[in-house]
């Protein structure tokens, strides 16, 4: 454990080293939705490959990159690329980066991701404020010894999905998407995407979203007391007539056609925050 934490302290030091401000509020970037870093400005941009002890990206459509600068006059970090369980991370590596935002004062952390519809009432194409998850399949990204300095050993989850956020999100959402879809998302896996019956048995436990990434994010930053919201890019639907068979580059197209709504629904966020 001493040894993580050192390994955290080196990436920070050096992180610190290579800009002069800490913004308060971190972005994760989904497949397809990198293109917002081509808004930031003032950016100081550090490949992952360079950062010490940092994971490095290997999906495609995931650059690899962290990103220091201003969107919509606001101090961020950006993250353009995630890492994913399924890439053969140890999940304290999959989350690393939660860790390391906290120790440099991050306070708000946006998630996004591409993910499968399950909601009948969704379209792809669709955006969704995140409210709640479900991750039965999935080993909890916090087992083994608990990090005291971070959090307790039991920490609530009712509000890993911060209640005060998404109450900012959901009137932008209706003004930039003309809707506002606010749902659970379930967390599995991957790199498979799911058969019909694990989709029969999701939309039976009340999942309106399923992907491979966010939660365990999601449960470190509320673990570390950082607030958290999310929003998902509704790429394909995999539920009743609307049922399609994914491909990740179907996956990245979807996103790429979405990406206007998300960029001005995320812009607007910030500024509100």
């Amino acid at each position: 454990m001493n040894d993580y934490l050192n390994k955290l302290n080196e990436t920070v030091n050096y992180i610190k080293g290579k800009v002069n401000f800490i913004p308060k509020t971190a972005i994760i970037l989904g497949s397809g939705l990198g293109s917002l870093a081509d808004d930031v400005t003032d950016a100081i941009v550090i490949p992952y490959k360079e950062i010490p002890n940092f994971p490095v990206s290997t999906v495609a459509g995931h650059k690899g990159e962290l990103i220091f600068g201003k969107l919509e006059g606001k101090d961020v970090i950006l993250m353009n690329g995630r890492f994913h369980y399924y890439e053969g991370y140890d999940l304290s590596m999959t989350t690393y980066p939660i860790r390391v935002f906290k120790l440099l004062g991050v306070e708000n952390l946006l998630l996004t991701n591409a993910a499968g519809g399950l909601n009948e009432s969704f379209d792809k194409g669709d955006l969704m404020i995140i409210n709640d998850h479900l991750s039965f399949f999935a080993e909890s990204v916090l087992r083994g010894p608990n990090i005291d300095e971070f959090g307790p050993r039991f920490p609530a989850m009712n509000d890993a999905y911060n209640k005060g956020l998404i109450e900012i999100l959901k009137p932008i959402m209706s003004e930039v998407t003309g809707k506002c879809n606010i749902g659970t998302y379930a967390y599995m896996k991957g790199p498979t995407y799911e058969t019909p019956a694990e989709i029969k048995a999701l939309c039976l436990l009340g999942a309106d979203a399923v992907g491979m990434s966010t939660v365990p994010e999601a449960v470190v930053a509320t673990h570390c007391g950082i607030k958290v919201a999310g929003i998902t890019c509704i790429t394909n639907m995999s539920v009743g007539s609307k049922t399609e068979v994914a491909s990740h580059e179907d996956v990245k197209e979807t996103a790429r056609k979405a990406e206007a709504n998300f960029k001005e629904v995320v812009k607007r966020f910030i500024k509100a925050i």
